[in-house]
């Protein structure tokens, strides 16, 4: 499917698939990384730690990731409709059934299991996979940037939201009205639908089975470093988003300030993917992670060096911002050059499980040490450690396509 007319209808033009597919992501990635403005209300609406609110956020990250490679492998076999649809119905029940949780164990199913495995099969990750198989390969880069920005563009508009509505309507009933928003999903999922890959058409050429594809990717060191290197990434996102307004309070800034912060991320993580995408038909992409993990953690540096203040935390969410998604779009692009797009869902789901490995670690991690310390300092500091080690690890990583002899039918 290197073209759009092998693999789309004639309404689908480029612009129609890039557009659908942004709106699907805007709002599954703002939705989601608007949870951790409903920490506050909720656990104390129910007199909960915020360790129990951490790991059900924690198990979700884990979920998503868990799930990724499972359907981006089926979305790449049965096609991305069913895929988004079933994923948007997922997450609108987890929505819907975490504004009513009762008990820890209901939060873990709600926000954790439901939303988890809803988001690993709705987020941008499957949308940016169908933008590699429905668009030229000249385009890809670009679109992936696209893309990204699109959920970041769902961050920006979700915090303020999540803020206003939870102060005038109630947490409760926000978090239904972001169910409702996610059904919206389904319908948008036609213009990005790929086709099902036919058994008969798998039996009359020559192609890689699903397990031969696994064993080269795995043994492939420049992936490895790769999957490596995004752990980090998903560690650093996943604590700041869920920790961050939490942490602006304990430091005596007023709640607007981390709604804004938020907000400020995902206004200038547009720019950052947008930047990153562009950047990567132009200069080698293992430079552009090594930049970005390095920029990071001299950002979080100052930022806790310095003075606290609004001012302060929203210099830091800007400057975040520009390196916040911006690993997505080079690390698209690295996987569909060294293997192609016939596996790209599921190759990008494993590389987006240790990202996601990441995240679990990051949420439930600052839980616990909160509780344990009363203080996020020790994450604050190991996420700073890890964007130096991820910087490093990405340096050796070969752009080229893997070198792979004639595939027996």
């Amino acid at each position: 499917m290197a073209s759009l007319s092998a693999s789309a209808s004639s309404w689908r033009t480029p612009v129609i698939i890039i557009t659908f597919g942004c709106i699907a992501a805007l709002l599954t990635f703002g939705a989601r990384s608007s949870l951790g403005f409903f920490q506050t209300p909720l656990i104390s609406t129910q007199g909960w730690g915020r360790d129990t609110f951490a790991f059900a956020l924690a198990l979700q990250n884990l979920l998503w990731g868990l799930g990724q490679p499972f359907m981006g492998a089926v979305a790449d076999r049965f096609g991305t409709f069913r895929v988004l649809s079933i994923g948007a119905i997922l997450y609108a029940s987890g929505l819907a059934l975490m504004a009513y949780s009762s008990s820890p164990l209901m939060l873990d199913l709600s926000a954790g299991v439901l939303i988890g495995f809803g988001l690993s099969g709705c987020s941008f990750n499957i949308v940016l996979a169908a933008f590699g198989k429905l668009l030229p390969a000249e385009r890809r880069s670009m679109a992936f940037g696209i893309g990204t920005a699109a959920g970041s563009f769902g961050q920006f508009l979700f915090a303020p939201l999540s803020v206003g509505l939870i102060g005038q309507a109630g947490w409760q009933e926000t978090l239904v009205i972001f169910a409702l928003l996610m059904l919206f999903v389904i319908p948008l999922s036609t213009a990005i639908a790929t086709r099902p890959v036919a058994r008969s058409a798998e039996a009359a050429a020559p192609t890689q089975s699903v397990r031969a594809a696994l064993i080269e990717a795995f043994g492939h060191r420049s992936y490895v470093l790769l999957v490596i290197g995004f752990f980090t990434c998903g560690f650093q996102l996943a604590f700041t988003t869920v920790h961050l307004p939490a942490y602006l309070g304990d430091i005596g800034l007023e709640p607007w300030v981390g709604g804004w912060t938020i907000a400020l991320i995902g206004a200038f993580n547009i720019a950052g993917s947008l930047s990153a995408g562009y950047l990567g038909n132009r200069m080698p992409k293992r430079w552009i992670l090594a930049i970005i993990y390095l920029s990071r953690s001299i950002v979080t540096t100052a930022f806790l060096l310095l003075p606290a203040s609004p001012a302060s935390a929203m210099v830091f969410g800007a400057l975040s911002g520009l390196l916040w998604l911006s690993t997505i779009p080079p690390t698209s692009s690295l996987i569909a050059l060294m293997f192609g797009t016939r596996y790209m869902a599921m190759l990008y789901g494993f590389a987006f499980f240790s990202h996601q490995v990441g995240s679990f670690i990051g949420v439930w991690l600052g839980g616990v040490v909160f509780v344990q310390t009363g203080s996020y300092e020790l994450v604050w500091w190991l996420s700073v450690a890890l964007g130096l080690a991820s910087a490093v690890i990405n340096l050796p990583i070969i752009e080229k396509p893997v070198q792979r002899a004639a595939v027996a039918a």
